[in-house]
């Protein structure tokens, strides 16, 4: 089982979706375009899960009914957008959709990992210097205490490949509705990252809501779909407590002006759509303001986050170069005291 964690496989899974979206669009139906697929996957490891997913349509199944039982091979999210663009018959778009989610998520991991390989390795020499070096050269070079500062130094770290570690875990896509939930919390309040990750669900809502409502499907049928292709918790129980009220009798539009889940702007451009008969091409338009802000905010915290690292690190190592000219020349130390004559 694969899961998409870094670059590369983001954009293997964009070219997957890539593929799809420009085969499914020329005309060509999804079955000979999953065997097109197969024959030139994106990569080998592809292979096997495609032909699983024909073996399972070639059961009768539909594409989401299919893609259900191949082992949590593509995230959630990506089985509601597709589920979404099933029930339309518009998967090509919802498949080009995809593409460019995972090409921006393959665009901005690389920017992210990038500009931290400075601070990292900043890090790693000032952890070097500090617990290392400068504590070996002041213990006279005793080679029987070396050992003690190398341990120190990897439990100054170890936090750190801790925290990376969690947060490549926590991001993967295999986890359940509890963990993405509790995640969505913890990131709500990281700034920027926070209202990226909501600006770039409520785009994937907004798209599949379009093509719903466009489809004629039932809205109430429609918001439930949308909810789950956004890949957010949080918009998930927002959009299941809206939905008995609109069972009542209330309209989607005033539902959402009274949920906090969505923006001011949102709410308003909704309603508009909706008094106006043009709802479709108002979440056309929901969708590609979201997007673009999302991605937007993504990246600039891609841009921000080593930057603020750098900064910490800094000011660590300025920190440890004024402890050790203390050590060594401050008044307190051995030279001040020989040089006094004490």
């Amino acid at each position: 089982m694969s899961f998409v964690v870094t670059p590369r496989q983001f954009t293997q899974r964009a070219e997957f979706y890539h593929q799809l979206a420009q085969l499914t669009s020329a005309g060509i139906g999804v079955l000979p375009a999953l065997e097109q697929l197969k024959l030139n996957p994106p990569t080998h490891s592809y292979r096997e899960p495609i032909q699983r997913l024909l073996a399972e349509l070639a059961l009768g199944r539909t594409l989401t009914g299919s893609l259900q039982q191949l082992d949590a091979w593509l995230p959630e999210f990506d089985i509601a957008l597709i589920d979404a663009g099933e029930r339309s018959g518009r998967l090509d778009a919802c498949f080009r959709l995809l593409a460019d989610y995972y090409n921006d998520q393959a665009r901005i991991t690389k920017q992210l990992i990038s500009q931290l390989l400075y601070p990292a390795a900043l890090v790693h020499l000032a952890a070097i210097i500090f617990i290392i070096v400068l504590p070996f050269a002041r213990s006279q070079f005793n080679l029987g205490r070396l050992p003690l500062f190398c341990i120190e130094a990897a439990l100054v770290l170890a936090p750190l490949y801790l925290a990376t570690a969690f947060i490549i875990y926590a991001t993967q896509s295999r986890h359940g509705e509890k963990w993405r939930a509790l995640i969505e919390s913890i990131f709500r309040w990281i700034p920027i990252l926070g209202k990226a990750r909501h600006f770039l669900a409520l785009a994937r809502l907004a798209a599949a809501l379009e093509a719903l409502i466009s489809a004629g499907v039932n809205i109430i049928q429609a918001w439930d779909l949308a909810a789950s292709a956004s890949g957010s918790p949080a918009l998930r129980r927002a959009v299941a407590a809206m939905k008995p009220k609109i069972v009542a009798g209330q309209t989607p539009a005033e539902e959402v002006r009274e949920c906090s889940a969505f923006p001011v702007l949102f709410a308003n451009l909704y309603a508009s759509g909706e008094v106006s008969g043009k709802l479709d091409e108002t979440l056309r338009r929901l969708y590609a303001h979201y997007q673009e802000e999302g991605s937007h905010k993504l990246q600039m915290f891609a841009q921000w986050m080593p930057r603020l690292i750098y900064i910490l690190v800094a000011i660590l190592v300025a920190y440890e170069i004024i402890q050790a000219w203390n050590g060594l020349y401050g008044p307190q130390s051995e030279l001040s005291h020989i040089i006094n004559g004490k």
